[in-house]
């Protein structure tokens, strides 16, 4: 049985960013996850964020993000989604370039907002259509394996 969702529709400005991280956190915190993740899940929908902030609407142009927090049995969902610029995303692409044994200097800045989501969460999905859609998927901890 699916738990009930709950949403956020902010403007896409950098400012905002912050409502959806406490919001994230305290829903978290009701599904019982674990500060650590908790902690993951919010650089990861930072990121989702500010990718929208920076990339998604042209210079002026007004633009929302749209956040959905969904919790299952097992797992905690949050959708990031904008209907500004879409990109390219390329899966393949982006698991294959790994920055082991690289030198610093080669990683673009700004451009490891996917790796990181992808460190951070269980799965991540990118759906980019009619704007972008990014799923952050955190799979709940068993406590009990642990003990």
């Amino acid at each position: 049985m699916m738990k009930p969702w709950t949403s956020l529709t902010i403007p896409a400005k950098a400012e905002y960013i912050d409502i959806v991280r406490l919001t994230l956190s305290g829903l978290a915190a009701k599904e019982g996850f674990s500060y650590e993740e908790i902690e993951d899940m919010k650089v990861a929908v930072t990121e989702a964020c500010s990718n929208v902030v920076l990339h998604a609407y042209n210079g002026g142009e007004f633009g929302v993000i749209e956040v959905i927090f969904e919790a299952e049995k097992d797992s905690f969902q949050i959708r990031v989604k904008d209907s500004g610029n879409s990109f390219h995303y390329e899966p393949t692409v982006i698991a294959q370039a790994s920055l082991h044994e690289k030198p610093l200097i080669d990683a673009n800045v700004g451009g490891l907002g996917l790796f990181l989501m992808q460190a951070l969460m269980d799965q991540v999905e990118v759906h980019s259509e009619l704007g972008t859609e990014v799923i952050l998927t955190k799979r709940l901890g068993r406590k009990e394996e642990m003990a």
